[in-house]
């Protein structure tokens, strides 16, 4: 298939349309992030181990089903639609479908019936997601080949993120919990009944925001006349492994959503438990996104200038200090401020906004740095591997919430833990996200190797590339 002529100069609806991509798949996916371990202890009643054996029995599913989709993905020839427009649309409506039944609960079953139930529905959600996020995320190297206007798309990805994490991180906290009594006293526990309204209401919006992005969005970079066929699965796996910033890059996407994820889910029980107040629960993400907003106008002028690695390490750097600080509060009566916790986690926040705001922007270069070792567009393989490098860093937030809170002592079945419980929910709050901030700078400086410069030369050597192959 011959290349286009024109392969960028993008446009406005291109970028809403890129955004409401990302927007459409987080609706639901900031529900497992901030809800479904609760869910699962508070509302189904199952053990926190059996939770961390579902998380990890998943990851396994998926270490077969990513590659399978990304290869299928690859080898299909392109639609009239595209490429991974279709496939995006397909998925979206059993992906909403699957999110309500993960959230639903049926009366009268049993804890291990309840388990069962679990084990299905949310294997066939992340079998879901799987099948619109691997397309959506190669997505943005066909809009176009720009690095600039790539750099654009990263953003505009990150706004929809933000936003379609609003719903389950800002609205639900202030309306699915009730109050109940509780050894004499009223506390406010989850409401499973006003969840799987909420989750209905969220999935029916997930599949009209998928059909306007499949509308909005356009395919102009074409595979190569010189790719037709040819196909191989483990040729092309074997040049990934071979890729050093592509390893790196999965290694610092890992620990980015393994900290997002593992900050939404316990900052949950820290707001009910610890400060008591889960409501402030929703200005957790206002805090962590605001910052995003006030930098939206500079980031392509510090990228042009600084590089998008330098940038990104420096912001790190800066948020695993602030977390650090986070956790030595715990050792003062600092640590009882729900507001000076959320004024900690807006500077967090300001550190993290570079490198949320640009990674997918480097998922596009490393994809870039495949196509010059392999003279081969294969976005669907590199983006499988790249997804499941992500699950990995899921699972270990997912399997580590209730590990950890397994560790201290919490009880689902309680509507109020214990004091020495609570005491210890801010140090696993805390110690925890630092940790990963550390090993997450260390990665993306010393690991992660295309800098400024080194781009360039990237850049140069994949036109001239090009030139060739199409010569």
């Amino acid at each position: 298939m011959a290349e286009t002529t024109a392969t960028h100069g993008i446009k406005a609806r291109d970028k809403i349309g890129y955004a409401l991509g990302d927007m459409g798949g987080i609706l639901t996916f900031s529900l497992v992030n901030s809800f479904l371990t609760m869910f699962y202890t508070d509302i189904l009643g199952i053990a926190n181990a059996s939770i961390t054996v579902l998380m990890l029995i998943a990851r396994i599913w998926d270490a077969v089903n990513d590659p399978m989709w990304g290869a299928f993905i690859d080898s299909r020839k392109p639609t009239r639609f595209g490429r991974f427009r279709p496939y995006i649309l397909g998925a979206s409506l059993p992906l909403a479908v699957s999110a309500f039944l993960m959230f639903l609960k049926i009366p009268g079953l049993s804890e291990k019936q309840y388990l069962i139930y679990a084990y299905i529905t949310y294997i066939f959600y992340g079998m879901m997601y799987t099948g619109v996020n691997i397309p959506f995320g190669s997505l943005a190297s066909v809009i176009t080949d720009d690095e600039v206007e790539r750099s654009s798309l990263s953003m505009w990805r990150s706004v929809g993120a933000g936003i379609g994490g609003l719903p389950a991180q800002i609205l639900l906290p202030l309306f699915v919990y009730s109050t109940v009594s509780a050894a004499g006293e009223t506390v406010k526990a989850l409401d499973g009944g006003k969840l799987s309204i909420a989750v209905a209401c969220l999935s029916a919006l997930t599949v009209v925001t998928f059909l306007v992005h499949f509308k909005l969005t356009k395919e102009r970079v074409k595979v190569s006349k010189n790719q037709a066929g040819g196909y191989n699965l483990l040729r092309s796996a074997g040049l990934l492994l071979k890729n050093r910033p592509f390893l790196f890059l999965c290694g610092v996407s890992m620990l980015l959503i393994c900290f997002q994820m593992y900050t939404q889910t316990v900052y949950n029980y820290l707001f009910k438990n610890f400060y008591e107040t889960p409501g402030l629960y929703s200005l957790v993400t206002v805090c962590t996104y605001l910052p995003m907003a006030l930098f939206i106008p500079f980031m392509g002028k510090l990228v042009r200038r600084f590089g998008k690695k330098e940038i990104c390490s420096a912001g790190i750097a800066f948020a695993a200090v602030i977390n650090i600080i986070m956790y030595l509060f715990g050792f003062t009566a600092l640590s009882r401020s729900p507001y000076l916790f959320l004024f900690m986690t807006f500077l967090s926040g300001a550190g993290q906004t570079f490198l949320v705001m640009e990674i997918w922007a480097m998922v596009m270069d490393v994809i870039d740095y495949h196509e010059l070792l392999s003279g081969r567009r294969e976005e669907g393989t590199a983006y499988s591997f790249y997804s499941f490098a992500r699950k990995l860093g899921q699972t270990a937030a997912g399997a580590g919430v209730p590990a950890v809170l397994e560790i201290i002592g919490y009880n689902g079945k309680l509507a109020a833990q214990p004091a020495q419980v609570v005491e210890k929910l801010y140090g696993i709050s805390t110690l925890v996200p630092a940790v990963i901030l550390v090993a997450l700078f260390a990665l993306l400086f010393f690991g992660y190797n295309l800098s400024k410069k080194e781009l360039k030369k990237l850049y140069a050597g994949l036109e001239a590339a090009r030139a060739r192959q199409e010569g």
